[in-house]
C-alpha cells in the first residue's frame, strides 16, 4: 500500500517489533530448526520475483525443514511471520493511515466488482475506510504468499471474503480457537489456485495496526479444510523486552480460525 498511496515511509526508528509464527506443522518444527542452526549460518536468496527466502545447505549431519519468512513494516512495527514446510505473506498497516484517493475510486482501480460492492454499499466514511484498509492487508498477504507481489499478480484478478466459520469449538490444553469469520480468496486468474489450498489471519495488534497473514495450506498434514491456523504472536523491542502475546488484549483476531 504505501508506493499505492503515495505515503512516504521512514525506516523503523522506534519502539515495537511483532513476530508472527505461523504454521500447520507442530510447532516442535520450530524448536528443532532454532536449537540446530546457528544464526549466523543463515543465507538468503530472492526469487524470480524479489521475494527473499531461505537458502539451506543440508548435510549429512542435518537435514532442515524449509523454513519460510516474510516481512513487512510501518513506521513504527515490523511484522514477521514464520512457517515450516508452507509459503507465507504477511502485511501490517496503520489502523489510522489516511488516503488520499477518495476510497471508492481508488477500489475500482485496484479492487475486483465484488470487492467494490461491498465497500460502496458502506454509507459510514469512517467503517467504509476501515474495511477498506483490511482488505488491502489481506490482500498484500496473499501476493506475498504467492511470491509473486502487487505487479504480477494484480488485486482485480482476486477476491477476499469473510464467511461464517463452520467450527465453533476446539480447545486443546492450554489452547483456544478463535470463532471469527473464515477469510477464503476466490481467483478469477488461476484456476489452479483453488480457495481451500490457503488460509488466513486478519489481527488487529495493539489496538493501532491491522496484520493480516496467509499461509499455504500444509500438505503434510492433509491440508484439511478450516484446520485452525495455530499462531504464535511475539512483542519484541531489541535488547528490551521478548514477550509472548498470543491470547492477550494485545492481539484481537477479526478474521480467520485461529489457534493460539
Amino acid at each position: 500500500m504505501q508506493s499505492q498511496l503515495g505515503d512516504e515511509y521512514t525506516m523503523l526508528s522506534e519502539k515495537i517489533f511483532f513476530c508472527f509464527a505461523s504454521s500447520g506443522s507442530p510447532a516442535t518444527s520450530f524448536s528443532n530448526t532454532n536449537c540446530q542452526m546457528n544464526p549466523r549460518s543463515l543465507k538468503f536468496r530472492k526469487n524470480i520475483y524479489g521475494k527473499p527466502e531461505v537458502e539451506w545447505k543440508n548435510d549429512d549431519n542435518f537435514s532442515p525443514p524449509p523454513l519460510h519468512f516474510n516481512i513487512s513494516h510501518t513506521s513504527s512495527m515490523i511484522a514477521c511471520g514464520v512457517t515450516v514446510n508452507v509459503p507465507i505473506g504477511i502485511d501490517v498497516e496503520g489502523k489510522q493511515r489516511k488516503i488520499k484517493n477518495d476510497i471508492i475510486a481508488f477500489a475500482q482501480r485496484y479492487f475486483s466488482p465484488c470487492e467494490v460492492k461491498l465497500l460502496t454499499a458502506i454509507s459510514d466514511s469512517e467503517i467504509q475506510r476501515q474495511e477498506f484498509i483490511k482488505l488491502w492487508t489481506l490482500k498484500e498477504a496473499y501476493v506475498k504468499a504467492l511470491g509473486k507481489g502487487f505487479s504480477a499478480v494484480p488485486f482485480k484478478t482476486f477476491t477476499i471474503r469473510f464467511k461464517a466459520s463452520t467450527i465453533r469449538c476446539f480447545h486443546l490444553p492450554g489452547n483456544s480457537v478463535s470463532e471469527a469469520s473464515e477469510v477464503i480468496v476466490e481467483s478469477s486468474d488461476d484456476p489452479k489456485n483453488l480457495p481451500n489450498n490457503w488460509q488466513f489471519a486478519l489481527l488487529e495488534v495493539a489496538a493501532s495496526h491491522y496484520v493480516a497473514i496467509c499461509t499455504e495450506k500444509d500438505k503434510i498434514v492433509g491440508g484439511e479444510a478450516n484446520r485452525p491456523m495455530k499462531l504464535t504472536v511475539r512483542k519484541t523491542i531489541p535488547f528490551v523486552e521478548d514477550v509472548c502475546v498470543s491470547g492477550t488484549d494485545a492481539v484481537l483476531v477479526l478474521g480467520g480460525i485461529i489457534e493460539q
